[in-house]
């Protein structure tokens, strides 16, 4: 029995699909599946039965998942201690990133820091921020770097890393692209594509609507922003976007309205730290400071 055993099991009950979790672990769907067969083996329980395209989790999966998160939360722990014995900064960093922010702004710190500290081996997962934030409180992400919710947990810690403008775009042919001085008001007339209405950038946009009592036309939700990038640039609809995914496809609204998110880093600070953690972290506040005392 090893350890990649147990991470494959969590990942299936996390995605409940075997070709999922070998896609997010890396791996082949045959050693997935050759990895869940040595537990059922090992604890001579079925884990999983076959449903259409996917597994369905039996009595006794549901039972082990709590039992095997703690343990491997436990295992975490101990890892992180030992390594507070040590000067060196090595071992596994285990960190979530919406995916705006590991294509758009994380780059430039992450490839600073693997060549700093090339004995740690940087484990970065690409999740919605909204499940980032759950998994840093859960213990299953040593820390994040995600869009800052509206309204933060007392229990973790968060850092503003960078502000990201949002902006009102529609295709360049689309009816409101060609008119000047819109409100509000004039976008209700057409149907818009926004984040699913749990992410925080689409709880953004709306908060700002209700201010004035309206609420827009949602005719389509879909969570990445690239997806609905493309959507509203075949004129599917308006849109609210991070400035920074304009392209010669789209096109700004005239609209006097300034809005913007919050990104950056959480982490919960009543959990252990790897001193592999504490250096990102370091080196995103050195980074910060430096760039405020330039300006």
């Amino acid at each position: 029995m090893n350890l990649a055993a147990f991470e494959a099991f969590v990942k299936v009950m996390e995605t409940g699909s075997i070709s999922l979790a070998a896609e997010q672990l890396f791996i082949t769907q045959p050693a997935v599946t050759k990895r869940i067969h040595s537990l059922e083996e090992y604890f001579g329980v079925k884990l999983f039965e076959s449903a259409g395209r996917g597994v369905q989790p039996t009595h006794a999966a549901h039972s082990l998942l709590p039992r095997v998160k703690n343990w491997l939360n436990e295992l975490g722990d101990i890892h992180y201690t030992l390594s507070h014995e040590h000067d060196q900064v090595q071992g596994r960093l285990k960190i979530g990133t919406s995916h705006h922010i590991g294509l758009h702004h994380l780059p430039y710190y992450l490839k600073q820091y693997v060549q700093e500290f090339p004995n740690v081996k940087l484990d970065v997962h690409f999740v919605d921020s909204e499940q980032a934030h759950e998994q840093v409180l859960a213990g299953d992400l040593e820390l994040a770097f995600l869009t800052l919710p509206p309204q933060g947990d007392e229990r973790l810690s968060y850092m503003n890393v960078w502000t990201d403008p949002l902006v009102f775009v529609a295709a360049p042919f689309h009816a409101l692209a060609q008119q000047k001085n819109l409100t509000l008001e004039d976008l209700l007339n057409y149907p818009s594509l926004l984040p699913s209405a749990q992410t925080y950038t689409s709880q953004i946009t709306l908060a700002e609507f209700e201010k004035h009592g309206l609420k827009p036309k949602i005719t389509m939700s879909n969570n990445p922003l690239e997806s609905i990038r493309m959507l509203v640039s075949i004129g599917l609809g308006w849109s609210v976007l991070p400035k920074t995914l304009v392209n010669q496809d789209l096109q700004q609204l005239d609209l006097n309205m300034e809005l913007h998110r919050q990104l950056g880093m959480v982490w919960h600070p009543s959990r252990s730290q790897s001193k592999a953690a504490q250096a990102l972290i370091h080196l995103v506040q050195c980074h910060l400071h430096n760039e405020s005392f330039t300006q």
